[in-house]
């Protein structure tokens, strides 16, 4: 069966300049700009007890899956519409590829169900899952299986099953708020009632950060979200506890602390303890991210005299500055494969997303365009999309786009307005 999608992919490749080849498969490169979109049909499930027949709750499965589908930039799904939604229907006549056929059965709160993914011209099943559990846990099945579907497509896991955080003032106050990548199933967070910021995900994704003023200074907060044990705080020093940027291993972070006056960054450990002070004075220095191997950090200052920025190197504090084009460059995000660092960047009065190498001589890629400010990006776990807040006017959303610069879209539609989010790569 692999085989077939073997060549299916080879041929579909071809002409892309970049492929991956991992054991006998030719991987589709999804960020390239001539990759054609893959066709997948998603019929509405089928309940097992009465199979014949269509039902809504099928229907509502079937979308589900076709969103999370759809959200990785590389599957384009065929409209029900075309072939009346059943499950039998000429799929080379539709243009298809591929098809996902799913059937279920619920006993109570009980939830059975079963999902194949059918290689149109080979006539073959290349994948076929099996998921029980309650039937609350319903979407986080549909997840599990989108991200082997694009496994068997790209090489690598999909992020379907990740979280976003996110900042929100829905509730009046600014408080953080938890989502799966469609919004179906949002989560408050904090309820300080005050102005929370900075969330910040500790590698696994049980653990998040933030800064809070609720107690009327900038104060660093933990919290498990099993929420089997209470938040704590982490760091309450006298001014700045702001955006921790997490080691690989999250045993250590480094933090935004003014308690001298000047912001400057620390090494901290997890328990909020001082290991060693990394810049002195030299500026404000602000919004750190670690890279993969955990050998260096980029950062922002405007020792310079405007905020730009910088690379130092753990080992030796050595410091290069790598920013020189725009005004203002700031919120930088270290990309999960190591090889880009994202950041927003002032041009002509509007903030707009970057991309580059991290060392001082590479070339800039700009990301997005138009009159509206584009700030806070951060990557997703697989390195390909880049997330964001929209603002224009007062109103602020969160918005996707591939890491080449397409398939940009607005995430969510929930009221009030979103920001500073960040992605978290596993469930908790």
């Amino acid at each position: 069966m692999k085989s077939r999608l073997f060549h299916f992919l080879l041929l579909f490749c071809l002409s892309l300049p970049h492929v991956t080849q991992a054991k006998e498969m030719v991987y589709l490169d999804i960020t390239s700009p001539e990759a054609r979109k893959i066709n997948i049909a998603v019929p509405w499930f089928v309940n097992k007890k009465q199979p014949e027949k269509l039902q809504v709750f099928g229907r509502n499965l079937a979308h589900t899956l076709s969103k999370a589908l759809e959200f990785h930039g590389i599957i384009s799904i065929i409209p029900g519409s075309f072939y009346g939604k059943k499950q039998n229907a000429d799929w080379k006549a539709m243009g298809a590829d591929f098809v996902v056929k799913g059937s279920y059965s619920q006993n109570g709160s009980n939830f059975d169900l079963e999902l194949r993914l059918l290689d149109v011209a080979a006539g073959d099943m290349l994948m076929g899952k099996r998921y029980q559990g309650n039937h609350k846990k319903q979407n986080e099945m549909l997840f599990k299986f989108t991200d082997q579907v694009i496994k068997e497509m790209t090489g690598t896991k999909g992020i379907a099953s990740s979280k976003i955080a996110f900042v929100s003032d829905n509730s009046k106050a600014k408080e953080i708020y938890l989502t799966d990548i469609l919004g179906e199933e949002i989560r408050q967070v904090t309820r300080h009632r005050n102005l929370v910021v900075s969330p910040r995900f500790l590698p696994g994704g049980r653990y998040l950060t933030y800064t809070s003023y609720h107690s009327g200074n900038q104060n660093l907060y933990i919290t498990d979200l099993n929420q089997s044990s209470t938040t704590r705080p982490l760091s309450r020093r006298t001014g700045m506890n702001l955006a921790p940027a997490w080691s690989p291993d999250g045993r250590q972070m480094i933090l935004t602390l003014s308690k001298d006056g000047n912001p400057d960054l620390f090494l901290m450990d997890r328990k909020g303890k001082i290991i060693r002070q990394l810049t002195r004075s030299s500026g404000i220095n602000v919004s750190p991210t670690w890279s993969p191997d955990g050998k260096q950090i980029a950062f922002v200052s405007d020792r310079s005299g405007r905020p730009q920025v910088y690379i130092m190197n753990l080992k030796t504090n050595g410091v290069q500055r790598i920013t020189f084009q725009g005004s203002e460059n700031a919120e930088p995000d270290w990309s999960p494969n190591g090889d880009l660092i994202t950041y927003s960047s002032l041009v002509d009065g509007t903030y707009q997303i970057f991309t580059m190498a991290p060392r001082p001589s590479s070339n800039t890629k700009q990301i997005t365009t138009g009159p509206d400010h584009h700030e806070s990006p951060t990557w997703s776990p697989d390195g390909k999309q880049i997330i964001f807040s929209l603002r224009k006017g007062r109103e602020q959303k969160i918005f996707a786009v591939l890491k080449n610069g397409n398939y940009l879209r607005q995430l969510f539609t929930i009221p009030g307005n979103q920001t500073n989010p960040r992605w978290t790569a596993t469930t908790y």
